[in-house]
């Protein structure tokens, strides 16, 4: 291939000028160029000119060739105006796409720079930049990024709004997007009422709003739009069901944990927390104070008061837990010997699985045994395990899950509504309708966890009612937030939040 060929097949991103020679400088490769010899159009006034007033000398970056940096030094022409009366006599020729005004990089260059700090911003983009030859300092990298130009915004018709923790409990911002297709539209200092309906109304259009259950964003929705639908976002519905269902199974766990293992007597910890119930009651019904309560029985003044609101002992049950031993490879041959022979002693029993290979002691075979670990393949069972089983599809459950949700009435009742519920979550027509008759059902069932959450349905039962029939959710503003995230974890809080919301917006 020819030298001139070469050339231009290596840097041919500076087809616009006239290179005339390139020269090896050991870490550098310096190419010298000048601009071609065509007329250019005044800045000020338009006219086309070639006629040279002068000559000046500049050096720019381009991107790297073989690991090693590129410097252009380019020779531009100070060119004369040939109208009479034009503010500016004299004027400096621009390359458009190749150098610009007070730019020291080409813009290719610059556009590759641009997609490294978009997503390592100022200290890791400055230590990525070293390894291809272009490095630049953080500083550098951040106003890179700040530079670079957001998309118009514009408002469409579907919105979703959400808010993220800044610094949480303590500072919030707003993300709103376009629900339909998830691009960011802007980004919002604070949570507040006031600024939500501040931007709402200076961009008005939106027909539709998706949110959570936040009152603050519902109100400021209903004062600057109040012709828009509000939609409930459904994934939210189900996560505050869900609470509520883990709520109700904790309340009746001494039905369900006993059809799990009617065998298994209460615990250490159970039984613990009964005396200290009965402790404190014992004080209160004598005239002794919360305060002196929690005094003489050494506990904390909120582990008082929860009791003392409490008419009756809890009868919640916990199941034990269990780490992996050494002992369970050889459950099985344990199993089975203590069926032939229930009177087995434990240390004909260690013999036996010492010649299979066992190397455990003897105290951990017995603790094993008594706590009954050897005997059946019911796995444990917890509260927050039953609840996920009874958020299931019901046609998932396996028969002796499935029994589990008959352990007392109120389960029956709450196994039904919750997948009542959830055959609502589906977008329809009817929903509405239906959903009246699921809360009324609620009220009627002995489910006081779920009476609160019917109630929160009521207070915000026109968007519940959207969020159930039209096909809009806020997902896509949850996948923004889980960004945001981890934008936030690489900046580590030393970014202000003009910053965190460039790089938020960026495409």
């Amino acid at each position: 291939m020819d030298v001139n060929e070469l050339v231009s097949v290596v840097f041919s991103g500076l087809s616009g000028l006239v290179v005339e020679g390139v020269s090896d400088e050991g870490d550098a490769i310096r190419v010298s160029a000048r601009t071609r010899d065509a007329p250019v159009p005044c800045p000020s006034c338009g006219t086309p000119t070639g006629r040279v007033h002068g000559f000046h000398g500049r050096k720019v970056t381009d991107v790297p060739v073989d690991g090693r940096r590129v410097v252009v030094s380019v020779t531009l022409r100070r060119l004369v105006c040939p109208v009479l009366g034009c503010p500016r006599q004299t004027f400096r020729e621009q390359v458009p796409g190749i150098v610009e005004r007070y730019q020291r990089r080409t813009n290719r260059l610059t556009r590759q720079l641009s997609a490294v700090v978009k997503e390592l911003a100022g200290r890791a983009g400055a230590r990525l930049s070293r390894v291809p030859a272009c490095a630049v300092a953080r500083s550098t990298a951040l106003r890179i990024l700040m530079h670079q130009v957001l998309p118009p915004l514009r408002v469409p018709r579907v919105l979703g709004v959400d808010d993220f923790a800044l610094k949480r409990r303590h500072r919030y911002a707003t993300v709103i997007i376009d629900a339909e297709t998830g691009e960011r539209i802007d980004v919002l200092p604070d949570r507040t009422t006031k600024t939500l309906v501040a931007w709402l109304r200076e961009h008005p259009g939106a027909q539709y709003v998706c949110r959570d259950g936040s009152g603050s964003h519902g109100e400021a929705i209903r004062q600057a739009l109040p012709e828009a639908v509000q939609v409930s976002d459904r994934w939210h519905l189900w996560s505050n069901l869900c609470d509520k269902v883990l709520g109700e199974v904790r309340s009746h766990a001494a039905c369900w944990a006993t059809a799990v293992n009617p065998a298994r007597p209460a615990g250490l910890h159970e039984q613990s927390v009964r005396e200290r119930w009965q402790q404190i009651h014992d004080l209160l019904d004598r005239g002794v104070g919360l305060l002196e309560c929690a005094r003489r029985l050494d506990l904390a003044l909120n582990t008082v008061k929860r009791h003392a609101r409490r008419k009756e002992p809890p009868a919640e049950r916990r199941a034990p837990r269990y780490r992996p031993a050494l002992v369970d490879p050889y459950r099985d041959h344990l199993r089975r010997r203590r069926a032939e022979d229930p009177a087995v002693p434990v240390t004909h029993l260690l013999r036996e699985i010492k010649e299979l290979g066992y190397t455990g002691s003897a105290n951990l075979l017995v603790r094993y045994i008594n706590q009954g670990r050897a005997e059946g393949e019911r796995p444990v069972t917890t509260p927050k395990r039953f609840a996920r089983l009874l958020l299931a599809r019901p046609d998932h459950l396996r028969e002796k899950d499935a029994a589990l949700t008959k352990a007392c009435p109120e389960m029956a009742d709450l196994a039904r509504l919750v997948y009542e519920f959830a055959q609502l979550l589906t977008p329809a027509e009817g929903n509405g309708a239906k959903l009246t008759d699921w809360i009324a059902a609620v009220r009627a069932a002995a489910l006081p966890h779920l009476h609160s959450f019917a109630n929160g349905l009521e207070l915000d039962r026109a968007a519940v009612n959207a969020g159930l029939t039209l096909p809009f959710h806020n997902g896509r503003t949850e996948g923004v937030n889980t960004r945001t995230k981890r934008i936030m974890r690489q900046m580590h809080g030393r970014a202000g939040f003009p910053l965190l919301r460039q790089r938020i917006l960026l495409p």
